[in-house]
């Protein structure tokens, strides 16, 4: 039998949204590690697009709460902040709220584990 072979054409259509925001409120010290940031409390991951999202929702999280961007890529749309759970969810709400009403993204509700 002769194989067919697929050519599989993968397209990025990036909307306004924010697809994750999520407190870990509790995470393991080998997460810290394997992301080079400081051991604050809560870590809060957020994947936004279009990607440059990323820049305004880092500025939001810093000035909403007492929280350190621990990572930011304008490439991939991805923040990590840090600190305590109170002040992680405070940010992340923030962010959300902001986008949501400022800017007309679709935004999830933000998850805790």
């Amino acid at each position: 039998m002769e194989e067919e072979m697929r050519r599989v054409i993968e397209e990025s259509v990036p909307g306004k949204q924010v697809t994750i925001a999520h407190v870990i409120a509790s995470p393991i010290r080998e997460v810290y590690e394997c992301l080079g940031i400081d051991q604050l409390g809560a870590i809060g991951i957020l994947t936004l697009s279009p990607f440059e999202t990323s820049i305004i929702a880092a500025d939001i999280a810093a000035k909403a709460a007492d929280v350190e961007v621990g990572f930011l890529d304008r490439f991939t749309g991805s923040v990590i902040i840090a600190g305590d759970v109170d002040s992680v969810e405070t940010a992340l709400n923030a962010v959300c709220d902001i986008l949501k009403r400022g800017l007309g993204y679709m935004v999830p509700v933000v998850t805790k584990t």
